[in-house]
């Protein structure tokens, strides 16, 4: 056991005018399951590059151990898989395979092209290379895309047995079962909480719920305080003039009471500044409290109930190109409902979508129906988005303030607004696509794992509007706790030949 200690850590971008980091303060036990856990773009990857040692900064941080980074380089994918492998670590054969059988992954894959391993295979074969040296610190970030429900089990079953790391993950059911404590960058300030996900989630939630109590009550203390303020300011203004302007006055008495008069104006005056003074101090002090409340805008959809009460309807359906992928499947897709489709990597899911939506022609069987309706989709993969915002929302047909609207109630910063959507980050070309689909008037949407890059502020975004807004819906997703939490039918395609 070791002792990650962090001191006035200071760090920011130079293109940012806010640090991500100011003078923290922290002290990490190497043995623990950390989950760092916060928004789009407050540092969690950059944070796992400080500890890496990889970026210039102030302060001080004693890493008494060497990291271990997921997801490692592959320089050349074409080679094999084992050969790939011992390009990033020196490590034996059968360390590789030790931790590949852990992780329920056939043996033979060593044999094979990297490049021609699927998605949820590679991220297993990277995982498997992190542990490989007991004496290495491993720093995990997003490990669960391209895992379906499965593999995601089998990777929280993994890492539940392994020493300490830290994690990163939008995934709040993995978290839940892989981490015993919490770093949350928040708006304000970085905490650490004892306990998995769902313990930070709950003691945020109250602390927010009391700042916001508390925000209530300051304002009523403001309000009255400048009443009271108002009111001095007033008698204290209407003493002066009794002092100055009626000191001639013939039979008034000012020039009697004039040093009276002024020493009462004089301490109203002092004890309004005292008050002002204790307002502003109040004001300031709560201020830095709320600044850490994250409190995520409504997204708006552009959805129309479309006139048909069936708008799909699968009887006893397959699809394949040389044979049929999945058992056949019946399903009815109502107005209002919220498909979830589910099943194993490589089953047929993104084929069956690609098929509805007339992008894919493969081999079927049974019967399908289908309405002619206004779809939308949210693709894995959309390298054709390219060019500026403006752009792009015009070859969509797009309305470019509600497009605009919704990608900065998801997050996105407004000086991103003018980069190509080539250049951004993942998270935000990601938000560039959902945004798209949001803005777009549609029927039906079709979404292919929309929550791939998206932090659970944003996650929890969605649930709202599609618990809301009930659109008609299609998706294809792993998340345990989004599918739970939205779909109203949930379909799991079987295949023919179980892996």
């Amino acid at each position: 056991m070791s002792t990650i200690n962090i001191q006035n850590l200071t760090f920011g971008y130079d293109a940012q005018n806010e640090l991500l980091f100011d003078h923290v303060q922290l002290y990490l036990d190497s043995s623990w399951h950390l989950g760092l856990v916060g928004r789009n773009g407050r540092g969690k990857t950059t944070f796992l590059k400080l500890l890496q040692n990889q970026l210039d900064y102030q302060g001080s941080i004693d890493m008494p151990m060497s990291t271990q980074y997921f997801p490692q380089v592959v320089s050349d994918p074409t080679q094999l898989t084992l050969y790939v492998a011992q390009s990033i670590s020196d490590i034996e054969q059968w360390e590789l395979e030790r931790e590949l059988s852990l992780l329920h992954v056939d043996l033979d894959v060593v044999w094979r092209p990297f490049e021609e391993l699927s998605g949820g295979e590679q991220t297993k074969v990277l995982l498997a290379l992190l542990f490989t040296n007991a004496d290495d610190f491993a720093l995990i970030d997003e490990p669960t895309t391209h895992l379906d429900i499965a593999g995601r089990q089998q990777v929280a079953d993994y890492l539940k047995r392994k020493s300490g790391f830290i994690v990163i993950s939008h995934d709040q059911g993995f978290l839940d079962q892989v981490t015993d404590h919490i770093l949350a960058i928040d708006r304000a300030k970085i905490s650490l909480y004892q306990g998995n996900y769902s313990t930070y989630r709950d003691d945020k939630e109250r602390q927010d719920q009391y700042e916001i109590a508390e925000n209530g009550k300051l304002k009523k203390e403001i309000g009255r305080l400048k009443h009271t303020a108002a009111e001095k300011a007033k008698w204290s203004t209407a003493r002066e003039g009794d002092k100055y302007g009626d000191r001639h006055v013939k039979g008034s008495g000012a020039i009697n009471n004039t040093g009276f008069i002024g020493a009462r104006a004089a301490r109203v005056m002092q004890k309004r500044k005292n008050l002002e003074h204790r307002m502003d101090k109040d004001i300031e002090s709560k201020s830095q409290l709320l600044k850490n409340i994250e409190t995520p805008a409504d997204l708006t959809l552009n959805y129309i109930p479309d006139h048909h009460h069936n708008l799909i309807h699968l009887d006893q359906f397959t699809l394949g190109y040389t044979h049929s992928l999945f058992e056949p499947i019946d399903l009815d897709v109502n107005r209002g409902d919220r498909v979830a489709l589910t099943g194993i990597n490589g089953v047929g899911k993104s084929t069956l979508f690609k098929h509805l939506l007339g992008q894919a022609a493969p081999i079927t069987s049974g019967t399908l129906t289908q309405a002619k309706v206004i779809q939308s989709l949210v693709r894995q993969q959309y390298p054709d988005n390219r060019g500026t915002l403006a752009d792009f929302a015009t070859a969509r047909g797009l309305d470019y303030s509600q497009f605009l609207n919704n990608l900065r109630k998801l997050g996105m910063a407004r000086n991103a607004f003018t980069t190509p959507i080539e250049s951004l980050s993942m998270g935000q070309q990601k938000k560039v696509e959902l945004a798209a689909s949001l803005s777009q008037p549609a029927n039906l949407y079709f979404w292919d794992e929309p929550l791939n890059y998206l932090d659970t502020y944003n996650q929890d975004q969605l649930v709202q509007l599609l618990n809301q807004e009930a659109p008609t819906m299609i998706f294809i997703e792993h998340d345990q706790h989004f599918i739970e939490s939205v779909a109203t039918k949930v379909i799991t395609l079987q295949p023919i030949n179980p892996r």
